[in-house]
């Protein structure tokens, strides 16, 4: 079944990208669902592109693999005339434009290879120690004080600390990414102009540090990239600087906002965090719950139409913009059983809180070890976790695609 809002009556009711969204989408996601597994939606910059939400999980997974729709809006419409191994790097906005998210094949496969023996399971598995000492460092700082921000002192640094090991980036530098990742998702109280200036401190700051690895290389995966790069494995320096980006960004943010939300999701079922509690060899199965449940993705990059196609009884037209709204999939009444309760014992629990297809999120593994060791630690060790100050006073960040906490105070 699908709509669209000329089969509405009046004005198209909901509005995606306004502070109630951010906050609690799934009312509002729930309404679309109804409406169908379909929807066309209005865009707010208007420019007459016919744009289409996709909400139910078969119909999801079916776009996400699907080769005919692109995330390289180029590709489409022919806007990037830089692609291939001579292209400038662009700083500021739209640096990131030459990473692997923003490219399909034989592109995406190739700059991916590059990376992917970093985050391997059994690679990813040796990293246990490392993150465990980070994860008690964090806690020992605020054991004796009986109260926390969990997103200042606990989920952010945690993430950030762990990425930036793996990269190489130098210590007295992390302060700054956090400011430049709030740029990148429109979070922070930035104007428009603080913003773009945030990216361009991003961008150049990304561009010194490998410039850095090249006269200095270490064992970190920027230095690695680098080397690959030197033996001629076609990665050009415009992908080397949007890869390193990513990966800094990337690696941080969303694990940063599962710890944070995941926190408040089980402070807000205490049924559930109890039954945590009581035993602790369930966190991997909580994590899971809590990416389905309540994830920091609420969608991942749009895709776009490569021709005329038919799928879930839906006709897109070449150009069509599409938006894969996971959070919604995720809470589909015809694929998971009492979809709205959260049960962090779930037996089965096939969510695409990581997307799927091609784009299925390379740092996964990583996020789910961070999340493993973040709450059994913080459970462990603080197991009289509560809420230290009024619910409705707890405010979000980020918009469509991210979403996050922007302080959690406990007590503890």
């Amino acid at each position: 079944m699908t709509t669209s809002p000329a089969n509405q009556p009046g004005p198209f009711p909901f509005r995606f990208f306004e502070g109630q969204f951010t906050a609690d989408p799934y009312p509002m996601l729930a309404n679309m669902r109804a409406m169908g597994a379909i929807v066309e939606i209005p865009l707010p910059y208007g420019d007459g592109m016919k744009a289409w939400m996709v909400t139910r999980m078969e119909e999801a997974v079916q776009v996400l693999k699907d080769r005919r729709f692109t995330v390289d809006r180029s590709a489409v419409f022919g806007e990037r005339s830089t692609q291939g191994a001579g292209q400038q790097f662009n700083r500021g906005p739209g640096f990131l434009n030459h990473s692997m998210i923003m490219v399909d094949e034989p592109d995406h496969r190739r700059l991916r290879g590059l990376v992917s023996k970093a985050f391997t399971p059994k690679y990813i598995a040796g990293l246990r120690p490392g993150i465990q000492q980070i994860a008690d460092e964090l806690l020992d700082k605020v054991q004796n004080q009986g109260s926390m921000d969990i997103v200042n002192d606990y989920a952010y640094p945690l993430p950030i600390n762990v990425i930036s090991d793996m990269l190489g980036v130098p210590r007295e530098n992390r302060a700054h990414i956090r400011e430049w990742s709030q740029a990148l998702t429109g979070g922070g109280n930035f104007s428009r102009e603080e913003r773009r200036a945030l990216m361009y401190a991003f961008s150049d700051y990304v561009a010194r540090l490998v410039a850095q690895k090249r006269q200095r290389p270490q064992d970190d995966l920027i230095s690695q990239l680098i080397q690959q790069e030197d033996e001629g494995d076609h990665l050009s320096e415009s992908e080397l600087l949007s890869m390193v980006g990513l990966l800094i960004f990337a690696g941080h943010e969303t694990t940063s906002n599962l710890i944070g939300i995941g926190t408040l999701m089980l402070l807000d079922h205490p049924d559930q965090l109890e039954k945590l509690k009581a035993d602790l060899s369930l966190v991997p199965s909580a994590v899971e719950e809590l990416l389905r449940y309540n994830g920091p993705v609420a969608s991942p990059m749009p895709r776009f139409a490569l021709e005329d196609i038919e799928l879930g009884g839906q006709r897109f037209s070449k150009g069509d913009l599409v938006l894969i709204m996971l959070a919604s999939a995720d809470r589909d009444e015809t694929f998971f059983t009492d979809p709205d309760e959260m049960d962090i014992a779930r037996s089965l629990n096939r969510h695409i809180a990581f997307g799927q297809g091609i784009h299925i999120c390379l740092g996964a593994p990583l996020a789910r070890l961070e999340g493993d060791i973040a709450f059994t630690t913080l459970l462990r060790r603080m197991p009289d976790l509560k809420l230290n100050g009024p619910r409705d006073t707890i405010t979000w960040r980020g918009g469509f695609n991210l979403r996050g906490l922007v302080r959690l105070p406990v007590a503890f």
